[in-house]
């Protein structure tokens, strides 16, 4: 073979070779070691890319299971607060002073000067009556006073007499001392004739009956020529009038026994009646009675309320709001609890937003709020409304709570232009 041949077959001849020749081709297997190890690199560099995107495609997949596995709840962070507290309790209320009035003697309405809503003064008149059988009494005792009268003055005249013979030595010591005797009688007889004839003219006196004390005639139960009875006995007779003394009121309330300790005399009062709107009445409580009732286990407190305008009515339904003495406590919503067979429970949310199920021992309900005696410490965050599917050790998510604003500064400055 020729050396042209091995040339164009690129075949190293065994002769000598040309310098030229042989730098071309160094230049080429440098140019195809450049272009082999540019291709590993970019192959290299497309693996490293392709294990990153996988790793990151992990990553998300992991944090979107995650995501997705954890519940997301409403929490609250609750705190010891001093504050006092208000209970409102339902009362009646009845005037200070109310007088039902009866006859104290038998006898016929004459006539009635007073009617409902009359406004009477102590003393006043309010009806008159008739009594035929208390006059004939009466008629009677004086009748047998005076026959009483007149056997005294007999008996006194014989026991002188008797006396007299006695000195003399006429009659025995045994028959004067039965005439003194006799007169000894006769002035009783005629002292309790007295005295039933001064009751007679008592009992006449009550022919009118007069008002006991300033107030108003809430009620009357009489009519011109009604038959009515003495007294109040057996509660067969009825009251013919009742007064009410409508300034002030008397209001009593049974104040529960979980509240009975904080409730002191002279403390300050709200009264509302609720067709009167949104106008309250200051009242102050009176007294209490210092025990408990066994059978309601509640204790009852009189309040006493002025009203000067008469905007209130005797035995009107109104509410009390009556403020206990302040005290720090612990308090929850009632919605944070979880009533479960194992007791009452709270979620409480701990500083990795992990569940813990916490028990609690409970005091007085408050309405939406609930006193926490033992169980719970200030500061923690609970799980409002939590889900039936909650449990110990489940990842939770909330909003976190917002920040407190503060005051705009032109409020802060007319705060501080307010300031003394």
């Amino acid at each position: 073979m020729s050396e042209e041949r091995h040339t164009l077959l690129a075949i190293h001849s065994t002769g000598a070779a040309d310098p030229h020749e042989l730098l071309q081709r160094q230049e080429v297997i440098r140019r195809s070691k450049i272009a082999a190890a540019v291709v590993v690199l970019l192959l290299l560099l497309g693996g490293a890319r392709t294990v990153f995107s996988q790793s990151q495609k992990m990553e998300q997949l992991k944090a979107d299971i995650q995501t997705r596995s954890q519940i997301n709840v409403k929490t609250q962070v609750v705190n010891l607060r001093e504050a006092g507290q208000t209970v409102a309790l339902p009362g009646s209320l009845q005037g200070y002073v109310q007088s039902p009035i009866y006859a104290r003697v038998p006898g016929y309405v004459k006539k009635w000067h007073k009617d409902i809503g009359s406004r009477v003064r102590k003393g006043e008149v309010l009806a008159e009556l008739e009594t035929p059988e208390t006059d004939e009494q009466l008629a009677q005792a004086l009748a047998t006073k005076q026959q009483l009268a007149a056997s005294l003055e007999l008996a006194k005249s014989t026991e002188a007499r008797w006396v007299a013979l006695r000195a003399k030595d006429a009659v025995s010591q045994q028959e004067v001392d039965e005439k003194r005797s006799n007169t000894t009688q006769a002035l009783a007889n005629l002292a309790s004739a007295e005295a039933n004839m001064q009751r007679l003219k008592q009992l006449s006196n009550f022919k009118s009956l007069i008002s006991p004390t300033d107030g108003v005639i809430t009620r009357r139960n009489v009519d011109t020529g009604d038959l009515v009875d003495a007294g109040a006995g057996g509660g067969l007779a009825r009251a013919l009038f009742v007064v009410t003394q409508t300034d002030p009121l008397r209001l009593y309330v049974n104040v529960p026994q979980s509240y009975a300790q904080q409730i002191k005399p002279g403390q300050k009062v709200s009264v509302s009646q609720t067709e009167l709107g949104a106008k309250k009445f200051e009242g102050k409580l009176a007294r209490t009675a210092a025990s408990i009732d066994p059978l309601t286990r509640s204790m009852q407190v009189e309040i006493s309320l002025d009203n000067k305008d008469g905007l209130l009515l005797p035995g009107a339904f109104v509410q009390v709001d009556l403020p206990l003495q302040k005290k720090s406590t612990l308090t929850i919503p009632n919605n944070a609890l979880i009533i479960r067979g194992q007791g009452i429970k709270v979620a409480v949310v701990g500083a990795d937003n992990r569940v813990k199920m916490q028990a609690l021992t409970l005091g007085r309900n408050l309405g939406e709020q609930v006193e926490v005696l033992s169980g719970l410490e200030s500061g923690v965050r609970l799980v409002l409304n939590p889900p039936d599917a909650l449990s110990e050790g489940d990842t939770v998510s909330f909003n976190p709570d917002p920040p407190k604003t503060e005051a705009p500064a032109k409020d802060q400055a007319a705060a501080q232009k307010d300031k003394p």
